[in-house]
């Protein structure tokens, strides 16, 4: 487990009042936590520790990257923790007395025992309207279900995911739609994080009541996994771009070609709907530069059937 207190100027001379005295930690990692945090800290709010991803290895340049909240930790000067096992920070976590947790994407299991820590419980910022859209990919899984109807939940957490009781509920509507997945990513995190710094004054002055979900309604979401992305450029136009728009970043939208014999992966960058067709803008075949379409298909290669 790597813990780290980073030193410096500390930003907690601008927390003022109630709001600097809670003691709470977070966890939390993409999409929401940076976007949380960040609305947190404009209303006082700031965590005695955050709890953070691990770091990876960038396959291309090899370098170290670090999630960003470790780095926003860094920047506010707040110790943070990338946990290998919820052993050792449980144990990390019993060594102080705590008012909150806050859980925003975090991704991991907390024990019953980790649950119960805090005087006033667990709050899990969800970006849906609960029960629908449960699980890991609530954001990019309203897109690609073309769910318009979506928003942002805080939670009671309990031992059962997405599971507990409501503590306050926003709807959430895009500028656009479909929306491409990260701009609705820190859309839903920063409309999360205002109503997760609303109402927690509130829940500490034991002002909210939580309410059951009703169970009966809930709707889940699954993993997004690398082969999501395949597109099938023969298929219904809409439901293409909707793929586009909620696979944008990770995993991508691609399509396979067949030039000279050899199959091609090609990554669909950008493409839009004209008179109900999905008309394709830009590509990016492996291991090529970014082309515009008409270009690509050029070269002599054809979509796969």
């Amino acid at each position: 487990m790597t813990t780290t207190k980073y030193r410096g100027t500390s930003t907690l001379d601008y927390a003022a009042g109630m709001n600097r005295k809670i003691k709470f930690a977070f966890f939390g990692t993409t999409p929401l936590a940076r976007g949380v945090l960040d609305e947190l800290a404009k209303h006082g709010f700031l965590p005695r520790l955050i709890v953070a991803g691990a770091d990876r290895i960038d396959s291309r340049t090899k370098t170290i990257l670090e999630p960003p909240e470790k780095v926003w930790a860094r920047e506010h000067d707040i110790q943070v923790m990338q946990p290998e096992s919820n052993a050792a920070l449980l144990e990390t976590l019993k060594q102080s007395e705590w008012d909150l947790f806050v859980v925003a994407s975090y991704g991991k299991i907390l024990s019953a025992e980790m649950l119960s820590l805090p005087k006033r419980g667990v709050l899990n910022v969800h970006p849906s309207l609960l029960p629908r859209l449960r699980g890991p990919s609530p954001i990019r899984s309203a897109i690609i279900r073309d769910e318009r109807n979506t928003g942002v939940s805080i939670m009671l957490m309990d031992e059962e995911m997405d599971h507990g009781p409501l503590l306050a509920q926003k709807s959430v509507t895009p500028g656009e739609w479909p929306p491409r997945g990260a701009e609705f990513d820190e859309l839903m995190a920063k409309e999360g994080g205002l109503l997760l710094a609303a109402m927690i004054p509130e829940w500490m002055n034991g002002n909210i009541e939580p309410r059951p979900q009703n169970h009966d309604l809930a709707t889940y979401t699954e993993k997004i996994e690398k082969e999501d992305g395949l597109l099938d450029l023969r298929s219904d136009a809409y439901q293409n771009l909707l793929k586009m728009r909620a696979y944008e970043g990770w995993p991508g939208t691609y399509v396979y070609f067949e030039r000279s014999g050899k199959k091609i992966r090609v990554a669909v960058v950008e493409a839009h709907l004209e008179n109900g067709a999905l008309v394709v803008d830009t590509v990016k075949p492996e291991g090529k530069r970014e082309m515009a379409y008409d270009e690509f298909l050029r070269s002599g290669a054809k979509p796969m059937r």
